[in-house]
């Protein structure tokens, strides 16, 4: 057992490493102010989703059937708590039955927002965020998550093609 965990932590460590040191040439395929862009746009879906402005997040998804969101599910028994919902139209059902469902508050940590580009034309931002909601059976206390938002150029505009919302699992007690 304590080799196994010795090996666990080694692996654990060797991959922390190799994933967090980006070699020293690294350049992210988008200028300083593309990042920003997408930064501002990351802020600005904050906004509208805490004033339940579901027709303007409309319009800050790529309006493409392969646009997806994951969220907590109002069915459990049949999704699982979590399920993906493609296309816009049934992202903005599931928009609407969660600011339909009372008050939503998205409370990103922007200390720790990152935004890096995959290519020329896609990008990748995530962050921390604690959401107060009541909606799928939660009971509107603050809970935390990692949001990470994937986007992809369209025309002279930076889209969401992906929504993912994590629950962060509580720190498991230290045994002795």
């Amino acid at each position: 057992m304590r080799k196994t965990l010795f090996a666990a932590v080694g692996l654990i460590a060797l991959a922390s490493e190799s994933v967090s040191a980006a070699p020293a040439d690294y350049k992210d395929p988008l200028d300083p102010s593309t990042l920003a862009i997408i930064r501002s746009q990351f802020t600005k879906v904050m906004e509208l989703a805490n004033r339940h402005d579901v027709n303007a997040l409309h319009e800050m998804f790529w309006q493409s059937p392969s646009a997806v969101i994951v969220a907590k599910s109002a069915n459990p028994s049949s999704e699982g708590n979590w399920a993906g919902f493609w296309g816009n139209e049934a992202i903005d059902q599931k928009l609407h039955a969660i600011a339909a469902s009372g008050p939503v508050v998205l409370q990103p940590d922007f200390s720790k927002l990152k935004v890096v580009g995959l290519t020329h034309d896609v990008a990748e931002s995530y962050a921390p965020i604690t959401i107060t909601v009541s909606y799928a059976g939660q009971d509107g206390t603050p809970k935390p998550f990692l949001m990470i938002m994937n986007w992809i150029e369209v025309g002279k505009n930076w889209k969401i093609a992906s929504e993912v919302i994590l629950p962060v699992p509580p720190t498991p007690a230290v045994k002795e």
